[in-house]
């Protein structure tokens, strides 16, 4: 069985550069979002839902799949990346969903 991640594996590695294993792309961790956790006491087990985002250069955007991707100075992660609309024309934004 493989280790649960939550959010706080993550929170040293914000604004860090995630390099894809076996590629060229390099994202950079923007945002750790968390939604209100409600009344988890009824659930105590449950790992609390989060979403990674990450954004890189526009164009050449990687496929939705899994990717292991290593950061500096860390470990690697074993990640689902979906690419998502970003706003903005200077970046490509990616999301890893845990629930």
């Amino acid at each position: 069985m493989s280790e649960q991640l939550t959010p706080e594996h993550f929170i040293p590695y914000q604004n860090g550069v995630f390099r894809v294993e076996g590629g060229r792309h390099a994202l950079t961790l923007a945002r750790i979002d968390t939604p209100p956790t409600g009344d988890r006491q009824a659930q105590p087990m449950l790992r609390q839902p989060f979403i990674l985002i990450f954004c890189a250069p526009p164009g050449d955007v990687l496929a939705e799949g899994l990717y292991t991707l290593t950061v500096e100075d860390g470990r690697p992660f074993e990640l689902y990346l979906i690419p998502i609309q970003t706003p903005s024309a200077d970046r490509q934004d990616y999301q890893a969903v845990f629930n």
